[in-house]
């Protein structure tokens, strides 16, 4: 099973040349096999004539063009449709004249261009045919030509029809492919959106805990070092995240050891970021929990609504529950600065 899987792979990787050769070969065989002279479509009521010259050709004409019948519909059908006339009107009725068929099923699946066009100037063929045919002395009836004419119209509606289904079925499976990225690329900014408000509303609640522990400097050591751990776990995830949304598809790693640095969301890479933060630290620039809260959800949401009301809650409770385990005894007030 697998040996037969791994063959019909290689086949659907050679050229559709390739692919649609063994159609013309069989075909181009049987209509050269003595027992199945004038077998073939007949149209015009010609008497049939032996084989000759001309008859290859037109076995030819009609057979192996079939190979182009989807790479160039319009070539195979234009070469078909020459030996079908010279099949015709010398009276050689070869099976290779249901070649046409074929060439008019596949033209109605696969032409893209002028097709409009190209069925006027078969119809005016097929007439001038007719009339050639009558005039060689053809005992074909006007509804004898009529019927086969509304046969090669139903062949071709019917390559009309599979030509839209495929178009159908290939803009089905790009909407579907454009959603599930919609759908992923959600859930992903949702999940950036719920890591940086949690770690947030974590460094802020503790940052702001700091500033009544500046009598105690290990318990201040402490709750400066949670703060950074916090920030570095955010760090990490938001990487993790972003690396999800990369269209480049390359790993981390190699990103990060070809030495250019990861830019930010406004052109400047993290270390500069660090940078002003620390500065805006230095100078005391710190927002209210509940601002920085809203402003981080703000900010990564996709749809710029705050979403920060349950994640920011779970958030605040659990950066309460680690300052009050680093200091049990209640917060201290700051002591008066001496003048």
């Amino acid at each position: 099973m697998t040996e037969l899987r791994r063959v019909l792979d290689r086949w659907r990787q050679l050229d559709v040349t390739v692919r649609d050769l063994p159609l013309a070969l069989p075909l181009a065989v049987a209509s050269l096999v003595p027992a199945y002279h004038g077998l073939g479509t007949e149209v015009g009521a010609l008497p049939t004539r032996p084989f000759d010259a001309l008859a290859v050709v037109a076995i030819v004409l009609q057979s192996f063009p079939l190979a182009l019948r989807r790479r160039w519909p319009a070539a195979c059908l234009l070469l078909v449709s020459l030996g079908f006339v010279l099949d015709q009107l010398r009276g050689y009725h070869t099976l290779s004249g249901a070649g046409l068929v074929i060439a008019l099923l596949s033209a109605g699946a696969y032409l893209e261009h002028r097709r409009r066009t190209i069925a006027i100037l078969l119809s005016g063929a097929y007439v001038l045919l007719a009339l050639a045919l009558d005039l060689l002395g053809g005992a074909e009836r006007a509804v004898g030509y009529l019927t086969f004419y509304l046969v090669l119209a139903l062949v071709w509606a019917a390559g009309s029809w599979l030509r839209s289904t495929r178009a159908a079925e290939t803009e089905r499976r790009l909407r579907v492919a454009e959603e599930t990225r919609t759908a992923e690329r959600t859930r992903i900014a949702r999940e950036l959106h719920d890591v940086v408000t949690h770690h947030v509303t974590a460094m802020v609640v503790q940052t702001e805990a700091a500033r009544y522990l500046t009598g105690a400097p290990d318990r201040l050591d402490e709750t400066l070092n949670a703060v950074t751990d916090t920030g570095r776990r955010a760090i990490g995830d938001l990487r993790n995240l972003l690396d999800l949304l990369d269209p480049r598809g390359d790993p981390p790693d190699s990103r990060r050891r070809g030495g250019a640095p990861r830019q930010g969301a406004c052109g400047d890479d993290v270390q500069s970021r660090r940078v002003r933060l620390r500065g805006a630290a230095r100078r005391g620039q710190w927002l209210p929990a509940q601002g920085r809260t809203d402003a981080a959800a703000a900010a990564w949401h996709p749809h710029g609504r705050s979403r920060g009301g349950a994640a920011g809650a779970r958030g605040d409770a659990e950066a309460r529950r680690q300052v009050r385990g680093s200091d049990p005894a209640p917060p201290r007030a700051r002591p008066p600065t001496p003048r």
